[in-house]
């Protein structure tokens, strides 16, 4: 059930409109999530910088994707997982693929590593550890993506605890 009305431009506080008027501008309208945000200037400002600055990461989109089904699905948004499972596909992956990633972990090692590390770091973000670190550069991972994981993660965690307390929710059930 809906709880927050996604705003039209015209009804959006002053930044908010000037935000919301720019993405129209570029791509022809704005999703239901960023005209909800709309409702706080702050929060769309973040949100699309920050969302635009996680999209530079060293990360191979199926990964990304990859990642951000684990963490959907620990968090329990149906909008989020349509949007990644919907990604995942036009990424590439396979059905299979996205049943692992949904499941925390993947069929290549290396990938399931970091996926797992992934959830503990939105899960469990104190049981992380010296080893930990150390078990992920010993399967190739890079200290930059290391460091890019929590971005990762924190965006998600931003939308898919936006959307849940707005009430936001895919058309049928996610898959």
């Amino acid at each position: 059930m809906r709880r927050l009305t996604a705003l039209p431009p015209a009804d959006a506080p002053g930044k908010s409109r000037q935000l919301l008027d720019d993405i129209i501008d570029r791509r022809g309208g704005v999703g239901e999530m960023v005209a909800t945000m709309a409702h706080s200037p702050a929060l769309l400002q973040g949100y699309l910088d920050f969302s635009r600055a996680m999209k530079r990461t060293k990360l191979p989109r199926t990964l990304s994707e990859k990642i951000s089904l684990a963490v959907q699905e620990w968090i329990g948004c149906g909008l989020c997982l349509d949007a990644h499972t919907a990604g995942a596909r036009a990424a590439g992956l396979s059905e299979t693929d996205i049943a692992l990633a949904r499941q925390g972990t993947s069929t290549d090692a290396r990938e399931a590593a970091l996926i797992a590390v992934a959830v503990r770091v939105l899960a469990e973000p104190s049981s992380l550890s010296d080893q930990d670190v150390a078990d992920l550069r010993a399967h190739g991972w890079s200290d930059r993506i290391i460091a890019e994981l929590p971005g990762l993660v924190a965006l998600n965690l931003l939308t898919g605890s936006f959307n849940l307390l707005a009430g936001l929710e895919p058309t049928e059930p996610a898959a």
